[in-house]
């Protein structure tokens, strides 16, 4: 099979698969929706606070997978009680002035050469599904994937269904892939992470994009292709937070996981 950059067979169905946070935007989406969230009342100044903090240890890779799987379910505890259409709210209310500034025109660019071969792309994250969703429908992505968080009438209850990361991501991702019949090995994947190893080897084609030094180093051992996205989508300075994904509540959570194990 090829390995010519995110091309896959031509008489194969095949998708491409863009991770969020540094893939798809320049930034981690550590203190998104932070403003709104605490103004709801979901989380408070001092997890405001903490999160840039915790935001410099995932960025750096300080955290464990486990850890960073630990903290994201307690980071979904933190929407128990909070209603889903006020989140989607929120998040509408922020997409216009806040997402735009931040998105890379580069992978954007890319979706057209996808669709061009007649394939379908989807936004791939571990942030909340229906903030994904919402992502992915504003930039005009086929579907989404997220952490999935149960929800009874209406509201969350704060119990995870689904931590989509390391290799719970490459599962919904296998998952989709056979639900609407994408052969995964003529597949593409783009992501930053090396916890994201998973997610880039279940398909054939692995793009790295802004690696960090781990992943940097696999891709260049395994020979496949490194981007370096650094055009925004809209030029000029971010206006406000970053709200373009649910992760304070796992940035939260971080810090409770920590206080847990300093107990």
């Amino acid at each position: 099979m090829s390995r010519r950059l995110g091309g896959g067979d031509d008489d194969t169905a095949a998708a491409a698969f863009f991770d969020l946070d540094r893939t798809l935007i320049r930034r981690s989406s550590t203190h998104a929706l932070a403003g709104p969230l605490r103004r709801q009342g979901v989380i408070t100044r001092w997890q405001v606070a903490r999160s840039a903090f915790w935001h410099l240890a995932f960025a750096a890779g300080r955290l464990s997978p486990d850890r960073v799987r630990e903290a994201t379910a307690i980071g979904l505890g933190t929407l128990a009680g909070f209603s889903v259409d006020e989140l989607r709210s929120v998040v509408g209310d922020s997409m216009e002035s806040v997402l735009r500034p931040l998105v890379y025109a580069e992978p954007l660019r890319l979706v057209e050469t996808h669709r061009a071969r007649g394939e379908r792309v989807y936004v791939v994250s571990g942030s909340l599904q229906e903030v994904v969703e919402h992502v992915a429908t504003d930039l005009g992505f086929d579907g989404a994937i997220g952490s999935q968080c149960e929800i009874v009438d209406g509201r969350y209850t704060g119990k995870p269904l689904r931590i989509a990361l390391g290799e719970e991501k490459a599962e919904a991702l296998r998952e989709l892939a056979g639900r609407d019949g994408f052969d995964l090995a003529a597949c593409t994947a783009y992501s930053d992470s090396m916890g994201d190893l998973p997610f880039l080897e279940a398909v054939g084609h692995p793009v790295a994009v802004n690696p960090d030094p781990a992943l940097r180093r696999t891709a260049r051992e395994r020979g496949w292709p490194v981007l370096e996205f650094g055009e925004l989508l809209e030029p000029g300075p971010a206006r406000g937070l970053p709200t373009v994904a649910l992760a304070v509540p796992f940035v939260a959570g971080v810090w409770a996981a920590a206080r847990r194990r300093a107990a």
